[in-house]
Formats: C-alpha cells, sequence, structure tokens
C-alpha cells in the first residue's frame, strides 16, 4: 500500500489534546486502510491511532454517516442522496474555499473519495 505524506499542521488538527504531541521534525503519513487502527505514523516509526483522534476518518468508516467531505459536512449517504453534492464541492474546491489541509485528516482533497459515477 502506498501512503500519502501529511503535515503535522493536519495532524495537530485531528489529535485529541494536541497541545499534548510533540510532533517533530520528521515526515508523517496518512493510512487510509479501514482496517488498520493506524491513521498517522512517522519516519521514526511513531503511531497515532484512531482512538487518539478527536475526529472520526471516513476513509476508515464503513457507515453511511462517515464523512466524505469535512469542510462542508458531506456524508457518503448525503453524496449517494444528492447527486448536486459533487459540482458543490467542486465548485467551492475552485473558488479557495474549501480548508482540505486542515479539515480533512488525510490533509489532501476529498473529491477523489467521492463515487464515481
Amino acid at each position: 500500500m502506498e501512503y500519502s505524506t501529511v503535515s503535522a499542521r493536519t495532524i495537530v488538527h485531528h489529535i485529541q489534546h494536541s497541545w499534548q504531541w510533540d510532533g517533530k521534525d520528521q515526515r508523517y503519513f496518512f493510512c487510509e486502510d479501514p482496517a488498520c487502527d493506524v491513521v498517522y505514523f512517522g519516519e521514526d516509526d511513531s503511531v497515532i491511532l484512531k482512538s487518539q483522534l478527536r475526529t472520526a476518518v471516513g476513509a476508515k468508516e464503513a457507515s453511511d454517516h462517515a464523512m466524505l467531505c469535512y469542510c462542508f459536512g458531506v456524508t457518503k449517504a448525503d453524496v449517494r442522496n444528492d447527486s448536486g453534492i459533487r459540482a458543490f464541492v467542486l465548485r467551492q474546491t475552485r473558488l479557495g474555499l474549501c480548508s482540505c489541509d486542515t479539515r480533512n485528516p488525510s490533509g489532501r482533497c476529498c473529491l477523489k473519495d467521492f463515487p464515481q459515477k
């Protein structure tokens, strides 16, 4: 599995008790494997588990209430029930009105996570 890098800025926005986290000057990675409890890991083999976050990670949840778009509060069920949501999110993203780098636990744009039609 390939892992994407994620900034300490993203991690600090999602971890519980962020003031206690001692992020080091290293690269961190995001694990989106739903079968794995690890969400973030560092080059030094440090790990941050789902249970250590204050944010539920939609990519790791099977529920219809799992988040797809953290910027606008869009769940998997919302996307399935309203075909216009993807266009809305795309428009907002193009206008620069999203904050994916901090709101999304993966630190990246959610549009790749939307179901393909």
